[in-house]
């Protein structure tokens, strides 16, 4: 039997989603000998693009027009697109942001802070533009499962996982999902 090609995408967040799908260790080490295909994942591979694939998974919340484009490539080349954790699902953390001015931000950020002297805004082509907002997953491109959670316990993303194996669109059970 084939295995299912998983690709993984990271946004704007702090990566411990991906951290949390290390953690499943042994778990992760049986479905990768047996059942699955990491093809791309940031903390595992350097591979450039995006891979047509089973299984996308996604994590951080969209914060650039470098995100929002990438996301949209990336779920072009997902049959099944998963978001986890508060950032992917809800717009977590980063969306903090929303409640501020994007330029009020910047400009606090990169020249009124204490420590700064002669601080400017960078602008840059090497710099993603910040939207004007910060945005969930699923405000951008369609998400068929989402797995809650800052980040989400490895025990869910392992459910996921086998539900997906199956053939089956994951729905956490209420004991698994996290709302931290």
């Amino acid at each position: 039997m084939a295995k299912v090609k998983v690709s993984t995408l990271w946004l704007s967040g702090c990566a411990g989603c991906h951290m949390s799908l290390l953690d499943l260790d042994e778990a992760l080490v049986e479905l990768l000998l047996d059942r699955i295909e990491i093809v791309k994942s940031p903390p595992l591979t350097d591979v450039k693009g995006h891979i047509q694939v089973d299984v996308g998974i996604v994590e951080g919340a969209v914060a650039t027009e470098e995100d929002e484009e990438e996301l949209r490539k990336f779920r072009e080349k997902c049959k099944i697109l998963v978001a986890i954790g508060d950032c992917a699902c809800f717009g977590g953390i980063t969306s903090y942001r929303n409640l501020f001015d994007k330029e009020e931000i910047l400009s606090r950020v990169y020249v009124g802070t204490e420590s700064v002297v002669d601080g400017k805004v960078p602008r840059s082509k090497y710099v993603p533009p910040l939207l004007d907002k910060v945005k969930a997953v699923g405000n951008v491109v369609g998400v068929d499962a989402h797995i809650p959670g800052c980040p989400p316990s490895p025990k869910a993303l392992l459910y996921a996982m086998k539900e997906l194996l199956e053939g089956r669109i994951p729905i956490l059970p209420s004991e698994m999902a996290s709302f931290e």
